[in-house]
């Protein structure tokens, strides 16, 4: 009895330390910018989903289409029922790993490199880029901005509307991680 006791609790400490190394964000922020002569178009969401994993450095970005909000109540009628078509594509998702050899458990700011995939409209293609990442007080806090080509995950945009949108957006994406508990 008492050897099964020491393992239970063997077994429940060894789960809280992996908990430890996994980091949630409940709200994320994840936004977009297009910019060009006729027009610029910002879409914003702070309601993404996040986690890394500070020991394999794994990281996951999960945003709902339709949390994205404009300026304009018309560009996000448009943006969710022509582009993105969010009825069928519900979510876009980046999924990446920290390519720098570099100890997350430890207090700091890093310049580190992210390669990963990133799902949009259904098509899944590779992206690199950098982010920045502050340690502190047992918060993460993670900011990245790299350029995506609407082409690559074919969004059709209407020639009647093509000289509006910009060929690439600039996808911005800053999280704030606390441990997972």
């Amino acid at each position: 009895m008492k050897l099964l006791f020491i393992v239970c609790l063997s077994l429940l400490s060894l789960s809280s330390l992996h908990a430890q190394q996994i980091y949630i964000s409940r709200n994320a922020s994840v936004s977009f910018f297009s910019s060009t002569v006729v027009e610029d178009i910002e879409g914003k969401s702070t309601t993404a989903n996040a986690a890394l994993d500070i020991k394999s450095k794994n990281i996951v970005v999960k945003v709902s289409n339709t949390s994205f909000q404009f300026k304009k109540k018309l560009m996000q009628e448009h943006f969710n029922e022509n582009y993105m078509e969010s009825d069928q594509f519900p979510y876009s998702v980046f999924n990446g790993k920290i390519t720098d050899d570099v100890d997350l458990s430890k207090e700091g700011t890093f310049n580190v490199n992210v390669s990963g995939t990133l799902s949009v409209h259904g098509i899944s293609k590779p992206y690199q880029t950098k982010a920045a990442i502050t340690v502190e007080k047992g918060i993460i806090s993670a900011k990245t901005v790299f350029k995506v080509k609407i082409e690559d995950h074919q969004i059709k945009i209407p020639s009647l509307v093509f000289k509006n949108i910009a060929e690439y957006v600039e996808v911005r994406i800053s999280a704030v991680f606390q441990p997972k508990k």
